[in-house]
C-alpha cells in the first residue's frame, strides 16, 4: 500500500512539472498541528513522511510547518475546531477527544471490533466517503482516516480476567471502552494520552488503555509492570483523522490540490494505520527487555470479555438511532469491508 501511496505522489509531481506557468505561481505554507511530541511514532513515521512527500511532490511550493505537542496553543480536544476555524491549516486528531461528536466513527471503537489496523483503516476510509464526508466531517477536508494497532491494557497489577479490573482506576481511550470498563467494575478516568505518565506516577490511575506503539514516547513500560493483550480482536481501537481547513484547501491552485489529493485518501489511510500497527512490535520488545509481565488472553478466554461487552453494542446502536443512524447496518457494513480487504 505504501508503494501505491508513493506512486500516486509521483503522478502528481509529474503533473506539476508539466503545469508551466502554474509551477512559477503560488507558494503555500501550511501549519500542521498535533498533540504528541515530535519524536513519537505517529509524528515521526506517519505525519512527517506525509508532509515530506507533499513538499517534495510540490517541488517545494508547499511548505508544511510542523507543530507538535500543541505548540500552537489550546488543548487536544480543540484540534478539530482549530482546523475548522483556521487556527491550524491541518490537524491530526483523535475523534474520541470530543465524545459523541463523530458518532459514525465510533463503530470502529466498539470493543472487540477490530483485528487488523490496515483492514479497519481501509473500511474507515470507505465508510468516510459513503457516510461521513457530508455528515460528521462536513466542515473539514479529511485527508486521512485510520485506526491504530490493537488497543490493550497497561496496569500496575496483572489483569487476565474482567474481575481483575474491579476497583482499578483506568484511563480509557474512548467512551466505548469506558463503558466496558464500567461493566467490569473498573473506574474509567478520562484524560488525553499525554497526561498518562503524570497520572501513573502520582497514582491518579492504576493503568491505561493504549496501543503498544505509543508506550515508548510516554515511557509507560517504565511505570507499570503488566500488560494485557488479546489473541484476536482488540479490546478497543481509536479512530483518527488528518483534517485540513476547507477554505485553505479550496484556495490552493488546482495543481497543488492535486498534490494534496495524491498523497491523501485510501492508500494513505491504509499506510498510516498499518505503520502504527507495525510500530507496536518494537515498543512491545521494550517491555519484554525490561522483564515486564505480558498477559495474552486467549481467543477462548476473550469470549468472556466479549460477552460482557455486548451491552456496549446495544447502547451504541440505541444512541445513534436517535441521530438517524442504523447502527447495526453500520456494524455489518464495516465487518464486510474489513473482510473485503483481507480477501484481497
Amino acid at each position: 500500500m505504501f508503494t501505491k501511496f508513493t506512486m500516486r505522489g509521483a503522478v502528481a509531481a509529474a503533473a506539476l512539472a508539466l503545469s508551466g506557468f502554474a509551477a512559477q505561481a503560488q507558494e503555500v505554507t501550511l501549519k500542521l498541528h498535533q498533540f504528541l511530541p515530535a519524536q513519537a511514532n505517529v509524528p515521526k513515521l506517519v505525519l512527517d513522511v506525509w508532509a515530506d512527500k507533499v513538499e517534495a511532490d510540490s517541488k517545494g511550493r508547499i511548505k508544511i510547518e510542523r507543530y507538535p505537542s500543541m505548540q500552537l496553543g489550546g488543548k487536544p480536544p480543540e484540534l478539530i475546531d482549530q482546523a475548522i476555524d483556521g487556527i491550524a491549516d491541518i490537524v491530526w486528531s483523535v475523534n474520541g477527544f470530543t465524545p459523541g461528536r463523530f458518532p459514525r466513527t465510533e463503530v470502529f471503537e466498539l470493543p472487540f471490533m477490530v483485528t487488523d489496523a490496515r483492514a479497519a483503516s481501509y473500511a474507515y476510509w470507505k465508510m468516510y466517503e459513503k457516510h461521513m464526508a457530508d455528515t460528521d466531517f462536513r466542515y473539514v477536508k479529511v485527508l486521512g482516516a485510520f485506526v491504530h494497532g490493537p488497543g490493550m491494557l497497561h496496569t500496575k497489577k496483572p489483569v487476565e480476567t474482567p474481575a481483575d479490573l474491579n476497583g482499578m482506576k483506568i484511563r480509557g481511550g474512548s467512551r466505548m471502552v469506558n463503558q466496558l470498563l464500567e461493566l467490569v467494575g473498573a473506574v474509567p478516568v478520562g484524560m488525553p494520552v499525554t497526561m498518562i505518565p503524570e497520572a501513573l506516577s502520582k497514582g491518579v490511575i492504576d493503568g491505561a488503555t493504549i496501543p503498544w506503539e505509543v508506550t515508548t514516547a510516554l515511557k509507560v513500560s517504565e511505570m507499570v509492570g503488566n500488560h494485557t493483550e488479546f489473541d484476536g480482536p482488540a479490546i478497543y481501537n481509536l479512530t483518527f483523522v488528518l483534517a485540513m481547513n476547507r477554505d485553505k484547501y479550496d484556495s490552493l491552485p488546482d495543481d497543488l490540490k492535486a498534490v494534496i489529493d495524491a498523497n491523501s485518501g485510501l492508500d494513505f489511510s491504509i499506510f498510516a494505520g498499518g505503520t502504527m500497527a507495525e510500530a507496536d512490535g518494537p515498543a512491545r520488545q521494550v517491555a519484554v527487555d525490561r522483564g515486564n509481565n505480558i498477559v495474552t488472553v486467549s481467543a477462548e478466554n476473550a469470549k468472556i470479555w466479549e460477552e460482557m461487552a455486548r451491552p456496549v453494542y446495544e447502547k451504541w446502536i440505541e444512541d445513534v438511532k436517535g441521530k438517524g443512524i442504523d447502527g447495526q447496518a453500520m456494524i455489518d457494513e464495516v465487518r464486510a469491508l474489513m473482510e473485503e480487504y483481507q480477501a484481497k
